[in-house]
């Protein structure tokens, strides 16, 4: 007979993503993934798998948490004001109680962007392509503008998003406000 599993899929698997986020992949163990997780390698390998099974697992944990932030932001109709906005919510789930400084996603999309896990890459990829096509429907708001400058403009507010979420593991919120409010001065 199977024994009965002791613990929450949903609970540990939280536990295991706030590990990688403030660890990253490789700089994850194990036995840091058993100590934060409450539970044994025997009891993980047999819900997960591996530690690969369990990345995959926190990363769909990490989309569930941040899903609210998201429907915000598709669903709002002011342009570039939404995106703004996106940018300060983004901001705001690092100084949640329990959460991490900066984006497990963003994170994961810089220490997989030269690896082969094919699983992982498409994941990122797909979020990545997702909130770029947002920015463009945002900017597209302004009747004004080309489709040129629309997808400059998109493109530069990736990579601004990039440098945000790296920017709140070590900048003062007065210099992370900034920054936001000089990314949006041209756009």
């Amino acid at each position: 007979m199977a024994r009965k599993k002791e613990y929450k899929e949903e609970e540990v698997i939280e536990k295991a993503m706030r590990v990688f986020w403030r660890n990253g992949y490789e700089n994850t163990s194990m036995h840091m993934l058993e100590n934060e997780m409450g539970i044994n390698k025997f009891s993980i390998y047999s819900s997960f798998g591996n530690k690969h099974g369990v990345f995959l697992e926190s990363l769909k944990c990490y989309k569930v948490k941040t899903n609210a932030m998201f429907e915000k932001f598709k669903n709002a109709s002011s342009g570039v004001d939404d995106i703004k906005q996106f940018f300060y919510d983004s901001v705001n789930i690092c100084l949640q109680e329990g959460n991490e400084k900066g984006c497990l996603l963003t994170n994961t999309y810089n220490e997989f962007s030269v690896s082969d896990d094919s699983l992982v890459k498409e994941q990122m990829t797909a979020f990545m392509d997702n909130v770029k096509k947002i920015f463009i429907e945002k900017l597209k708001m302004d009747t004004s503008k080309d489709e040129d400058t629309i997808l400059k403009q998109a493109n530069y507010l990736v990579l601004a998003k990039h440098g945000l979420v790296a920017a709140t593991r070590v900048n003062t919120p007065k210099e992370i406000e900034d920054y936001i409010e000089m990314t949006f001065k041209n756009i």
